[in-house]
């Protein structure tokens, strides 16, 4: 994973490798979640926006409010004992994580939509930059949610408050990854997407409705994919074909 090293707004620096020694011996559950309390922003990582890969992330005022699905991954020695982007030492052991838009720091409750595992974790770094990925969470807490040996799990990420207890979560566990090659209010819009990825030899294409903002969407979509390695897969071919707006839903 590539990490934020300090909060400039065009300028990335990649952390380099900290040692690679593995992981030493822990019983995960035996190391306990971080209590949210109130805190200032950081003085570092908390830039208005910053750029990444081409890309540019804006960070929220606060954390307030903030409820994401989608894929987590983690990030282990070769960061261990480098710095964060709030300026803090990164430990791999801490029950933190790295996110690209929440302040800094900021306490989440992260769910394994795969088996209910769900841990708090404090967000003070900056990631993952690996498209369709929505936090990094440190080998600990990636332990605790038993996501270590896949390297990614499907999640749901809620900020929680000092002294708040977290929402439940929304729903059952989603059963199936899709990617979502784009979405129209023009039902013939979204035929002839659709249309061109059977053209470009992708199958499994569908085209379906939902309502949003009290009108109709269709959404192009291909899947169900089994695995979050299938995903990244099927989103590496559809770019190479110029499909370049594609992103994560889960059913």
């Amino acid at each position: 994973m590539r990490r934020l090293a300090a909060p400039c707004l065009l300028v990335v620096a990649l952390l380099s490798a900290c040692g690679s020694a593995p992981p030493k011996r822990i019983d995960p559950d035996a190391v306990p979640d971080a209590v949210p309390r109130a805190e200032p922003r950081s003085s570092r990582g908390n830039p208005a926006f910053y750029e990444v890969f081409g890309e540019r992330y804006h960070v929220l005022p606060t954390a307030d409010g903030y409820r994401e699905r989608g894929i987590a991954s983690w990030y282990g020695p070769d960061f261990h004992g480098g710095t964060t982007s709030s300026g803090e030492r990164y430990d791999m052991y801490a029950m933190t994580a790295a996110h690209k838009t929440l302040p800094l720091p900021a306490y989440v409750r992260v769910t394994n939509l795969a088996n209910g595992r769900s841990i708090v974790v404090r967000v003070n770094d900056r990631g993952p930059f690996k498209k369709g990925r929505i936090i990094d969470l440190s080998y600990v807490a990636a332990a605790k949610l038993d996501m270590i040996r896949d390297g990614t799990a499907t999640v749901e990420v809620v900020a929680v408050g000092p002294g708040a207890a977290p929402p439940p979560v929304t729903a059952a566990p989603p059963a199936r990854l899709y990617a979502q090659a784009g979405a129209f209010a023009d039902e013939r819009n979204a035929r002839q997407l659709a249309d061109r990825l059977q053209a470009a030899g992708i199958a499994d294409v569908a085209v379906d409705s939902v309502r949003a903002s009290g009108r109709d969407l269709f959404r192009v979509r291909v899947g169900p994919l089994a695995t979050v390695a299938d995903y990244d897969a099927l989103v590496a071919r559809l770019r190479g074909a110029g499909f370049d707006h594609v992103m994560l839903a889960l059913d």
